[in-house]
């Protein structure tokens, strides 16, 4: 519909279709139709628009109607003005470029108090970090670094190198004066020993004693006089601490550090022996590490360093060196239980057993009365299901106890008291 107002009914497409409809009479008289801007019908005072036609048009039946101003929209309002840069008191030595208002939080001091900031400082809201000055404290990394050399430093005065006639390299503790402690499994031969000191002089070994069952072999050796590592106390080591491998190689020391990943009870060997407690570590132990010294945050001593099953690095704990080499040094070796038995694991009716498939006569089984075909079903009333547990009840602390043997002999249930011998040395 034309606008109210619009000027010359010309331009306006519904006064020439008014005329197409007309006709030329109405062209001829110079009508223009009723709502047209020349009509001498009554305006709105208002907007100055028709009223209205009483008669109805050709175009619009029942009359027109009075036209509707389009209103305008209101203009936007203006965007708020941007906040200025906030310019932070302290090291920061230029202003922070913050995507929003920062807000204020109050300021929490230093824990150790190496740095003294503002009352309150602004939370950074920004990608632009703030640039380092002098006003910082020391670099914490550097610290660590500094007192991980320090502690490399101390412990490989302790810490030598033992050679054999195989060409093997591995490393060695000095445990007391003339006394050195190595990995059992890293002593492929007991003859042509040789041991490479902290300040590289090279002195001949000799073999004191070895412990399969706790890896710990002893040797002896013209040291000279020895400060010793002071042992850590249990208590004190728990999973997460941070501990340091030291061994010593033909270049020198070596180093390499990680967290006890496993802190654990007593538990026994493969071979059979007790172990006071189960350290693992989480680290990569180097071949020439192995029989080194495993030392905690303050340079004292864990334990020695071995390879374990599945690639995993054990420490062997120095109350159980301490107890091994006790043993080693004043007999040689270390007690174990005796049996005289050779036994395999067979299925009984509803429960596993040992059956003995060899018996030594003039050992302490073969003296009770054991027989072959015997099969053993319990130890002192526990059940025995496998050759491992056997020889876990074979320990150093068994040796001379009296123990009852539950076993079934052609079907029917026996029981036999037995004393338990020393195994000889190998």
């Amino acid at each position: 519909m034309p606008r109210a107002g619009s000027g010359s009914t010309g331009r306006s497409g519904a006064a020439r279709r008014w005329r197409r409809r007309a006709g030329g009479a109405a062209s001829a008289r110079g009508s223009s139709p009723p709502w047209s801007g020349s009509s001498s019908a009554a305006r709105s005072p208002s907007t100055g628009s028709p009223r209205g036609c009483a008669a109805a048009s050709p175009c619009r039946p029942g009359g027109c109607r009075p036209s509707r101003r389009r209103r305008s929209r209101p203009a936007p309002c203006p965007s708020p003005p941007e906040p200025p840069r906030p310019r932070i008191p302290g090291p920061y030595p230029r202003p922070i470029r913050a995507l929003h208002p920062m807000p204020i939080r109050p300021f929490i001091p230093c824990p150790s108090g190496q740095w003294s900031g503002p009352a309150a400082i602004p939370t950074f809201c920004g990608t632009e970090e703030p640039a380092m000055t002098d006003a910082f404290a020391a670099d914490p990394l550097a610290a660590l670094s500094d007192r991980l050399a320090q502690l490399v430093a101390e412990g490989a005065a302790r810490v030598v190198a033992v050679h054999g006639r195989d060409g093997r390299a591995r490393s060695g503790l000095l445990w007391s004066d003339g006394l050195v402690v190595t990995a059992e499994e890293a002593l492929e031969r007991d003859d042509e020993l040789a041991v490479t000191l902290a300040n590289g002089r090279v002195i001949p070994a000799s073999l004191a004693g070895r412990d399969p069952g706790t890896d710990v072999a002893l040797l002896r050796a013209e040291t000279g006089a020895v400060a010793p590592l002071v042992p850590a106390p249990p208590a004190a080591l728990a999973a997460g601490h941070l501990l340091l491998a030291l061994g010593r190689g033909e270049h020198g020391p070596t180093a390499a550090y990680g967290l006890a990943s496993v802190v654990a009870g007593p538990w026994r060997s493969m071979r059979g022996g007790r172990l006071d407690r189960r350290i693992e570590l989480g680290l990569k132990l180097d071949p020439v590490a192995e029989g080194g010294a495993v030392l905690d945050h303050a340079g004292r001593l864990v334990g020695m360093a071995v390879p374990g099953p599945r690639r995993r690095a054990l420490a062997i704990p120095a109350e159980t060196i301490a107890r091994a080499v006790e043993q080693l040094r004043t007999r040689g070796r270390v007690a174990r239980g005796y049996l005289g038995l050779a036994m395999q694991p067979v299925q009984l009716d509803e429960r596993r057993g040992l059956i003995v498939v060899g018996v030594d006569p003039r050992s302490p089984a073969g003296e009770a009365g054991i027989l072959i075909g015997d099969v053993l079903a319990a130890w002192d009333g526990d059940p025995l299901g496998s050759v491992r547990e056997m020889l876990v009840r074979l320990d150093p602390d068994s040796v001379g106890r009296q123990v009852t043997l539950d076993l079934v002999r052609a079907g029917q249930p026996h029981r036999l008291q037995v004393r338990i011998g020393e195994r000889a040395a190998a």
